[in-house]
């Protein structure tokens, strides 16, 4: 795997090797995703922003999910992006946030015949999601019993599709992006809402992650948070009206 390694010019004190921060990510659109050699994204182009104003040197490195958020979990000096917040991961990071906030959709694929409205209802049907994605802890939690694991969304995709699975959850913005390249699927209910993040391994330097923070809050504060959402299609002002889960 390729890694994007990004280092800084240094506006403060130079600070040791050991003090680089490393990144890990996944294909997520429209968090973080590939377009060609290019990596891009409203996730990525916020971290972009949040180091340069940190300045000190750091890598990113994309990767399927298991390893991605793992390393974070177990190697200090990491984080993954862009992370759900759910309160079984809470005591788990560090974290540093809004990214964004968003909804999950429970979908199935267009005309397969599946008309589910609840959770209760949905509990019947084979549900499939990425391995040690927060959507399988949701799952499961909400005592999902038929879940099929597999190594990315995109094949978790291919599933549904070729009906070797019947529903799926799957964030709102990827659902919009998907939709309007074509792909046949239909939203049944409105399974999560979430915030997204960057969480980093539990170790993590405190004064550090408050830099990361403050760099945060500050492209919230003057409105360069949105326009990065918007120039990715996440203007939840303009996301369509969806049923929510009874």
């Amino acid at each position: 795997m390729k890694v994007l390694t990004l280092l800084l010019s240094l506006a403060a004190a130079p600070v040791a090797a050991a003090d680089a921060v490393h990144f890990t990510t996944e294909d997520y659109p429209p968090y973080n995703f590939r377009e060609g050699a290019e990596i891009k994204g409203a996730g990525y182009d916020q971290l972009l922003m949040i180091m340069k104003q940190v300045g000190i040197p750091y890598s990113i490195e994309m990767m399927p999910w298991a390893r991605a958020i793992a390393l974070a979990e177990t190697t200090a000096m990491h984080c993954v992006f862009t992370a759900a917040h759910i309160p079984e991961r809470d005591g788990r990071f560090q974290w540093v946030e809004p990214i964004a906030i968003g909804r999950n959709l429970m979908i199935g694929r267009k005309g397969g015949g599946i008309d589910v409205r609840t959770v209760e209802q949905a509990k019947a049907y084979t549900v499939g999601t990425q391995r040690d994605d927060y959507t399988e802890t949701l799952l499961k939690n909400e005592g999902f019993t038929k879940i099929d694991l597999a190594t990315d969304l995109k094949l978790t995709l291919k599933k549904l599709e070729s009906a070797r699975i019947d529903l799926m959850p799957v964030d709102e913005q990827h659902y919009i992006a998907l939709e309007k390249a074509g792909e046949p699927i239909e939203v049944k209910f409105v399974f999560t809402e979430q915030t997204f993040s960057i969480a980093c391994h539990p170790d993590f330097p405190e004064d550090l992650r408050a830099k990361m923070q403050a760099a945060l809050d500050a492209l919230i504060a003057d409105g360069t948070q949105a326009k990065i959402l918007a120039s990715y299609g996440l203007d939840r002002a303009k996301l369509p009206e969806l049923v929510a889960n009874p």
